[in-house]
């Protein structure tokens, strides 16, 4: 099986159709969505509605958690908090009725899905040692990889180490090992890369992809500063910060 791990699309709707344009060239067999669906830009209801149309399985994302009101934005930063409650305010019903129903994990077998860290999706995993308590996840879903988000980083830490993958090369996970992977940002890289990221698991081969994709940038910036959200999340998408 070769699936597509996408996560944090942050509702940025040029970015989030160029990955899917690429994955469709991949010809993978399944999408899984790492959540963070919405928030900082301005297509919330493109992009959940995109999601729903091709039956996307896909975990609750904080921001999604926070716009469809099954959290409040506590510890939200200002610009963060802005986006979010535009963001409650301009979801369709249907839309926000489906972030609801998300859930907070998906098992697949061979490998689980959450958005941050196991059993809270709102906090960061940027190192092994913010890793390391959460292992006992992996044996309660039984299995040896977890997929994670939230970082908006790519990032493989693994029992025997910490990795990068550079950008549309593979990773051979070998045997024996524990793994959490985070497949870095469709909508809002943060790793000084503005290429959107995914990446792409194929359980036959036992390895991990990483890719990049370029979206029309100065597109998705317009998009944000004609909904009149902060300036700020315009900006950042052409630093990839």
């Amino acid at each position: 099986m070769r699936y597509a791990i996408i996560s944090d699309i942050h509702a940025n709707l040029e970015a989030f159709c160029a990955v899917l344009e690429r994955i469709d060239e991949m010809e993978v067999d399944q999408i899984i969505c790492l959540g963070d669906v919405v928030g900082y830009n301005a297509n919330p209801n493109e992009c959940a509605d995109l999601l729903r149309a091709r039956n996307i399985q896909t975990v609750l994302g904080n921001h999604d958690a926070v716009a469809c009101g099954v959290e409040e934005p506590w510890g939200f930063n200002r610009v963060a908090l802005t986006a979010a409650l535009w963001t409650r305010e301009n979801l369709n019903e249907e839309n926000l009725e489906w972030l609801r129903s998300l859930p907070d994990v998906l098992n697949f077998g061979a490998f689980t899905a959450v958005h941050g860290a196991p059993k809270n999706r709102n906090t960061y995993l940027f190192t092994w040692e913010d890793i390391l308590p959460h292992l006992s996840f992996l044996e309660e879903q039984n299995c040896n990889m977890c997929f994670i988000g939230h970082t908006h980083t790519p990032g493989i830490f693994s029992t025997d180490g910490v990795y990068s993958v550079d950008d549309d090369s593979k990773f051979a996970l070998g045997t024996g090992k524990s793994f959490f992977i985070n497949p870095g940002s469709v909508g809002q890289p943060r790793d000084s890369n503005p290429l959107a990221a995914f990446g792409i698991l194929d359980t036959e081969e036992n390895a991990f992809e990483q890719v990049r994709v370029k979206y029309p940038i100065e597109k998705a910036a317009k998009r944000v500063v004609d909904a009149g959200l902060p300036q700020f999340l315009a900006d950042r998408l052409a630093l990839g910060k």
